[in-house]
């Protein structure tokens, strides 16, 4: 299993979840090919050369950019083609997609 991360611009999330609920890839709901979607406000330190993208966190003390954290587990063989489908449906938009491997896993039941 894999774990794929994606830091997104919050105004692209909705085109990357409904490309993948189109993808055929994942059918989120039976848990095949993709497991435990999540998505999540983030805040980027550190921020963007532009400025209207950025406010400042009280709690923090630091100005910070708003993304959007996408996390999912998916079958091995998927982990690429997911990772070009989220590059694809983020764009035209700044961020990230890191894969990671999944040494050990246990269902709680």
């Amino acid at each position: 299993m894999k774990q794929i991360n994606a830091f997104v611009h919050p105004h692209r999330i909705t085109a990357v979840t409904e490309a993948l609920r189109d993808s055929g890839m994942c059918d989120i709901n039976s848990g095949i090919g993709c497991y435990h979607l999540t998505v999540s406000t983030v805040q980027r330190l550190y921020t963007s050369a532009d400025p209207h993208q950025q406010h400042y966190s009280v709690a923090l003390a630091e100005p910070v950019v708003a993304e959007m954290k996408l996390e999912l587990i998916c079958d091995d063989d998927l982990a690429a083609p997911l990772q070009q489908l989220i590059v694809q449906a983020a764009r035209p938009g700044t961020g990230w997609v890191f894969i990671s491997d999944i040494q050990s896993a246990t269902k709680i039941a």
